[in-house]
């Protein structure tokens, strides 16, 4: 057996989770300051949500500004306008309302405005210093942001998304109300609950996994294996929503400590090339990746196969093969494009190949699979993924 040492395990300080957070959240958000930045995308507004934001500041006397042009998946020049807007308003604290974009941008403008940086300044650095006190409140249940220590930001100079990470990024305070994600279409409540579902199994099976994040891994795999289908179908379901929510922050907490692996680093790169969503990105590789993963770790992908109730299997092989079952039924149920249908070009896809893999290898998530990964993979499973 080997022998034990000492791990570091990091959450939200606050995690307020359940229908009426947001209520239940006020009193604590009343003492983090007197005037807040609200990132979010003009989407919000239209749906109602930020009005709820807004009608709970107006109860308990927080004034607020509003950056609501977040709209796409985050780059530079969005962090640079929000900093600008945080410091000509004279904001003292942030409110992140919104997918994984608008939360990822709240904590870049944050670094920003604390270091006086660029935040293209970062590509290739961690940060360590403080920030203003942070609010996230997801309103889609599966990038996990709200409790996590990353910000994924898009340098365009560089054409290549920065992964970031430090302890100070984690928001202050988490709201994980599911009635945020109400509003949530169905791509984007597959999509997202599909980048859930790889941080459950990618921090279950990473070298850097311990018993404590695996908790959460599996707690959270189980939970979206049971609801995420339902939620799609039946998107007016609060039962399942509640869990969908509750299982995409297990699933931050899990890999906020235990990171993603080869999925997460093969993914970055076609959305900073190619646009395509971040979750549906992840959920396009699922299947060519965790394939490719198996045999350096069938134990590891069995325990999440009898745990989640798929395999009654002894052979861990023949239980990890029945996970993969489970993923590429879950996968056709919920009709995930592939590269082709959502209008990518082969030619130039292919065309990219060396700088995925290369920028892949990079941002240093593969090399966190048991299973060695090398450049040259990566390049193979590129061409797999679209032949």
């Amino acid at each position: 057996m080997a022998q034990a040492t000492a791990r570091t395990f990091i959450t939200p300080h606050h995690i307020i989770y359940g229908p009426d957070a947001l209520a239940e959240a006020s009193a604590l958000i009343a003492t983090l300051g007197s005037r807040a930045l609200i990132v979010t995308d003009a989407m919000m507004g239209k749906l109602g949500n930020l009005a709820r934001v807004t009608d709970m500041l107006d109860g308990i006397g927080v004034t607020y500004h509003v950056y609501d042009e977040v709209n796409s998946e985050p780059v530079d020049t969005m962090v640079a306008a929000g900093v600008e807007r945080y410091q000509q308003e004279g904001c003292d604290f942030m409110i992140a309302l919104g997918g994984g974009s608008p939360i990822d941008t709240m904590k870049a403008i944050a670094m920003c405005v604390s270091s006086g940086r660029d935040i293209d300044s970062f590509l290739g650095e961690g940060f360590s210093g403080p920030v203003c006190p942070m609010v996230a409140i997801p309103t889609t249940a599966g990038t996990g942001s709200e409790a996590t220590q990353f910000t994924i930001i898009t340098n365009t100079q560089a054409d290549v998304k920065m992964l970031i990470a430090g302890a100070p990024l984690i928001p202050e305070v988490a709201i994980v109300d599911p009635a945020f994600t109400l509003t949530a279409p169905a791509s984007v409540t597959s999509a997202t609950g599909l980048d859930a579902l790889c941080h459950a199994i990618e921090s279950y099976t990473s070298r850097k996994a311990q018993p404590l994040s695996q908790t959460f891994s599996l707690s959270a795999a189980k939970r979206i294996f049971e609801n995420l289908a339902t939620c799609v179908s039946d998107p007016g379901n609060v039962e399942a929503r509640t869990q969908m929510s509750i299982a995409a922050t297990e699933a931050g907490i899990a890999f906020n400590n235990a990171s993603v692996t080869i999925i997460h680093g093969m993914s970055r790169p076609i959305g900073a090339l190619f646009h395509v969503p971040h979750g549906l990105s992840n959920a396009m590789l699922m299947e060519a990746c965790f394939d490719f993963a198996l045999d350096g770790a069938y134990d590891r992908f069995a325990e999440v196969a009898r745990y989640c109730g798929l395999s009654t299997a002894e052979d861990d092989r023949t239980a990890a093969e029945d996970l993969m079952a489970a993923i590429r039924a879950l996968l056709a149920e919920l009709k995930v494009p592939t590269l082709e249908e959502f209008g990518v070009e082969r030619a130039a896809f292919h065309a990219a190949i060396e700088k995925m893999a290369s920028d892949a290898q990079a941002s240093g998530s593969p090399a966190n699979t048991i299973k060695p990964v090398t450049v040259e993979d990566m390049q193979a499973l590129y061409r797999k993924v679209y032949a």
